[in-house]
């Protein structure tokens, strides 16, 4: 298990700023908190949302003032605040889809991280994951290293990867479950009259995003809409997937010319929210004593600085998806303690926090005997799920105390959740190709729209690198004695790299990474 120390939680906080780069939608509905309200300082807060039965309180870190650039109007910023706090219910009633697609072609592109669907595939994917620059950032003074380095950890954690994905069968379900949801996607649009073909585009692992343009191309697609497999937004998901887009669309000019437009995150629409209270409240039936459960929502973490550095929305967003699902919840009368933690971190980088294994441990100690776990950012089981879940944090609650213990399904082809992207999609085709300003000022209930350029203008825009950790030196397996074992090891990597350039000789060589020289 990560090992670590288990930081003090003390109050329940929300981060947030005056300055968003989309809107974190945070909740102005009062709760009644067991802790009190500290924000960080800097922190600025645009609701005194508090959660009312948050045990483990979330932690705030403020949101950095950055200002944040924009490519084309410049109320851009304020339009993308319309409608913050609010849920987004569907509204097909009143589009004719008839006139929208008389002569034209449909696609929507899924984007999905893709997985290792063989043992065999685990090195090769894993080298596609940390030779992507917005998983690892490196300076730009070593951006030549990217791929000897993605090569290098690849290697080494290939074998322990290995072992996780043969204790779920051998692979990632992932591509199988998501080409479901692709078909299942497809029979829904098709029965709301709009006769549509889905791709299914992967970052890492096949099908590539490149096979899924290629063949739109093929099929003569004329609009598309791109549509994350991400409810939440973050640089390091969606973001990316639309970099490598960007790319893509630069260099080819069938696709320049194809209108295309992108739904960047979904977490408030009412579907996906009503989808997710439902199956929260079916696994809670299953306990002896429901209402003593902890609702333990644990979601994919970021590295920290994205969040305060780059101005990523993933954590307001997830915060206030966990609003809504608990308001779903508490319309149900269901009046559950709940928490939200943040798993799957690697390297010495401090990650949002809480973290979920140090969280679990925290419960044991208060006394917590009952936990349903809920995989918050993810819609497909895969190995954070069936692994890392599902194995690890269950054991690591059994020994922290934790008696009863249960997990949500990812929601896969949940029909209500099916049907609520679908109208996604719907409500987006007005705008497919129109600039991003027009299609709020046209329909405020919307997710904003824009093209890959628009949004990757508002997110992220400098595409600032990580800043170094600022911590003590201490000894022992400590998280400061991670981070300089960190650094210890990067610089022994930079030193090998060195000598295998100079001298010609060495392991990457071998492999073939790098060129044989002398």
């Amino acid at each position: 298990m990560r090992s670590g120390r288990i930081q003090s939680c003390t109050s329940c906080s929300a981060s947030s700023s005056s300055t968003f780069p989309h809107p974190p939608c945070l909740s102005s509905a009062s709760r009644h908190c067991k802790f009190p309200l500290l924000l960080s300082p800097g922190a600025l807060s645009l609701s005194q949302r508090v959660s009312r039965n948050c045990l483990v309180p979330r932690y705030s870190s403020g949101w950095s003032q950055t200002q944040f650039s924009f490519s084309k109007q410049s109320n851009y910023k304020q339009l993308l605040s319309v409608g913050v706090g609010a849920l987004v219910t569907s509204n097909t009633q009143g589009i004719s889809t008839g006139t929208l697609i008389a002569d034209e072609k449909i696609g929507v592109l899924l984007l999905n991280l893709g997985g290792p669907e063989t043992l065999e595939d685990v090195q090769p994917f894993l080298f596609n994951l940390f030779a992507d620059p917005d998983i690892i950032r490196l300076p730009r003074l070593f951006r030549f290293l990217q791929k000897p380095l993605a090569q290098f950890i690849s290697v080494v954690r290939a074998p322990k990867s290995k072992e996780g994905y043969a204790s779920i069968g051998g692979g990632s379900p992932l591509r199988q479950i998501t080409n479901d949801q692709a078909e299942e996607l497809r029979k829904s649009l098709w029965a709301k009259n709009v006769p549509a073909k889905v791709y299914v585009g992967m970052r890492y692992w096949h099908p590539f995003t490149e096979e899924a343009i290629e063949q739109i191309k093929r099929d003569g697609i004329t609009k598309l809409v791109v549509l994350p497999l991400y409810p939440q937004f973050s640089i390091s998901t969606s973001g990316s997937s639309l970099r490598l887009l960007e790319s893509i669309f630069r260099d080819d000019e069938y696709l320049v010319n194809m209108q295309h437009t992108v739904i960047p995150s979904w977490y408030q629409r009412e579907g996906y929210i009503k989808a997710m209270a439902n199956l929260i409240e079916k696994e809670l039936r299953k306990f002896d004593r429901p209402e003593k459960v902890i609702i333990f929502f644990s979601a994919h973490g970021v590295p920290l600085a994205y969040v305060e550095e780059a101005g990523d929305p993933y954590k307001a967003e997830m915060e206030e998806c966990v609003d809504l699902i608990i308001e779903e919840l508490e319309k149900r009368k269901i009046d559950n303690a709940y928490t939200l933690a943040y798993q799957s971190r690697v390297g010495p980088v401090e990650w949002l926090k809480p973290y979920t294994d140090e969280t679990i441990v925290e419960l044991g100690r208060k006394g917590v005997k009952s936990l349903l776990a809920v995989p918050i950012s993810f819609v497909s089981e895969h190995i954070e799920t069936l692994e890392e879940i599902d194995v690890e944090y269950k054991e690591l609650a059994l020994e922290s105390g934790i008696e009863n213990w249960g997990r949500v399904p990812a929601l896969g082809c949940e029909p209500m959740f099916i049907s609520d992207l679908a109208d996604a999609v719907i409500e987006s085709l007005p705008y497919v190709g129109a600039m991003a300003v027009s299609n709020l000022e046209a329909r405020q209930s919307l997710v904003p729209l824009g093209s890959v350029e628009e949004l990757l203008a508002t997110y992220d825009s400098q595409r600032r690198e990580l800043p170094p950790p600022v911590t003590v030196w201490e000894w022992g397996w400590t998280k400061s004695a991670e981070t300089w074992n960190g650094r210890a090891a990067m610089l022994a990597v930079l030193v090998l790299l060195l000598l295998e350039v100079t001298t010609g000789e060495g392991f990457l060589h071998q492999w073939g990474v790098l060129p044989l020289f002398r």
